[in-house]
């Protein structure tokens, strides 16, 4: 599965809504593997309106060219109803993308089962990791 993940420092997500990140990093993610594919800038309009329809197809038309099925963030704001329907939106639990993308793999049955419900599919909350011995890697 692709993943997108909101942030402004390429390390750590951002705490404001998806739509509002500087930059979106793509990752591909199976339960036992991970690599970085791109990280691309956002390049969608400001909202005219809150929950603007058009910034939400904006994200939407800018991670489907990279074939995106998941969209992670803390925070997700009320264009989530529109997102979700192309994506499975993942509130993230951990504040750094390393640790998860550990959470990812962890829950990757979840996550695929939301992505195959489609249009009808809700958010999924991911638990907030304890305390796990982690290997520390970093991203290139």
């Amino acid at each position: 599965m692709i993943f997108a993940f909101a942030t402004d420092d390429n390390k750590n997500f951002i705490n404001r809504h998806f739509g509002d990140a500087k930059f979106y990093q793509i990752y591909k993610i199976t339960q036992n593997d991970y690599r970085q594919i791109v990280s691309i800038e956002n390049t969608t309009e400001e909202e005219e309106q809150h929950a603007d329809p058009k910034k939400a197809g904006g994200i939407v038309n800018l991670l489907q060219s990279k074939d995106v099925t998941c969209a992670v963030s803390r925070v997700f704001g009320p264009n989530i109803k529109r997102i979700n329907k192309k994506f499975a939106c993942i509130i993230a639990s951990s504040k750094d993308i390393p640790t998860q993308i550990i959470t990812l793999q962890q829950n990757f049955d979840q996550i695929q089962a939301a992505w195959h419900q489609g249009r009808i599919r809700k958010h999924v909350e991911l638990l907030k990791l304890d305390k796990l011995k982690l290997t520390p890697f970093k991203i290139i």
